[in-house]
């Protein structure tokens, strides 16, 4: 599965400059609204030791990492969900990801406007949410006006969904968003048919000068104060710094960022947040042909993951063949694990579990 992160912060917080520092695709950055008219998408190789570790074992043809998606939105202000700015295009972008990436601004610079003229975090934190909540709002009303002559007649599916409706809207009416409403099982099946926006996992990225990136500051405090309730993760990154980290040579970049006490790189850190937040895990598969990384989700039985390298593999599935990496790397090789009884056998129900070494066996 491939997994779709959007990029999203009002004009000028830095996040076309944090996306450059992502990967191979580059947005314009420039220092006005609306510089990134069309959403930017870049593809993000996961780095993971644990291929490194299969690749020496097997010796493979190729490794194939798993990825991530990037998608730079353009900038959004007040009036999004009433079409201001590029407020449609804007909304409609985000439907089509998986997880929300929030860039605020968390820095002092006087040469880069602000479009609020002033450093806000919650200020620019609350922007997005209304106008994601207004438009929430809107696509419920909708739906209302569909149903409510239904429910009056009695009809019971009608009854049920009008009132998980009218529950979600009174829930965002009051500047909640969709996420932080306890749910069932049918409520949940509304809010993915709805698509609604304010239901999408967020994280937040605080952009912040270098002189911040350890310790951060008072607007990093702030941030993190003001979507506490949501218990939402802060990441905190300096998108000057990322961007001499994507123009140092790999084997330089090391001695790069122990000047600045850093043990791993800003994107380092946002795929291992974006993963958490996701609920995501990888399974391995190694064969001479090719070691390769898939990314599931936790909680996924043995037909589901090898559903995600082909839907016919789920079909047909009959039994999947599993080795934990440790007993990967202590025997050396996939015989040697069989011979010393660490392949298992598993059936349908098998829990798939972070860093498996899997074969399945299928029905074609």
């Amino acid at each position: 599965m491939a997994l779709k992160c959007g990029i999203v912060g009002l004009p000028n917080v830095g996040k076309s400059t944090l996306f450059n520092a992502l990967g191979s695709a580059r947005a314009e950055a420039a220092n006005f609204p609306f510089c990134t008219i069309e959403p930017n998408i870049g593809v993000v190789s996961v780095s993971d030791e644990r291929l490194k570790i299969l690749e020496e074992l097997v010796s493979p043809e190729k490794v194939i990492p798993t990825v991530i998606e990037f998608v730079d939105i353009a900038g959004l202000v007040q009036g999004a969900s009433k079409g201001e700015g590029l407020g449609n295009q804007f909304l409609a972008n985000i439907r089509e990801v998986d997880a929300i990436i929030h860039v605020v601004r968390c820095f002092e610079d006087e040469n880069v406007i602000h479009v609020a003229g002033g450093i806000d975090p919650a200020f620019d934190r609350e922007v997005i949410d209304i106008e994601l909540q207004l438009k929430d709002i809107e696509s419920i009303d909708k739906r209302i006006l569909r149903v409510e002559k239904l429910a009056k007649t009695g009809e019971a599916n009608a009854k049920k969904e009008l009132m998980i409706a009218q529950k979600f809207k009174a829930h965002l009416v009051l500047g909640h968003n969709a996420r932080t409403m306890e749910a069932g099982d049918g409520e949940k099946a509304f809010v993915k048919e709805l698509q609604l926006l304010t239901a999408k996992p967020v994280m937040y990225m605080a952009n912040v000068d270098e002189a911040s990136i350890i310790s951060g500051n008072r607007h990093v405090d702030a941030l993190k104060a003001d979507v506490a309730r949501e218990n939402a993760e802060v990441v905190v990154v300096s998108a000057s710094i990322e961007s001499q980290i994507a123009e140092i040579d790999p084997e330089e970049r090391e001695l790069f960022m122990e000047e600045y006490g850093l043990k791993e790189s800003g994107l380092q850190k946002l795929i291992r947040a974006s993963y958490s937040l996701l609920n995501l895990i990888t399974y391995f598969t190694a064969g001479k042909q090719e070691v390769r990384a898939w990314t599931i989700q936790n909680g996924w039985k043995a037909p589901q993951a090898a559903g995600v390298i082909h839907t016919d593999f789920e079909k047909g599935f009959i039994k999947a063949e599993v080795i934990k990496l440790d007993d990967y790397q202590k025997y050396k090789s996939e015989s040697g694990c069989r011979e010393a009884g660490k392949l298992a056998i598993e059936g349908k129900e098998y829990l798939v579990k972070d860093g498996d070494v899997m074969h399945f066996r299928f029905n074609v």
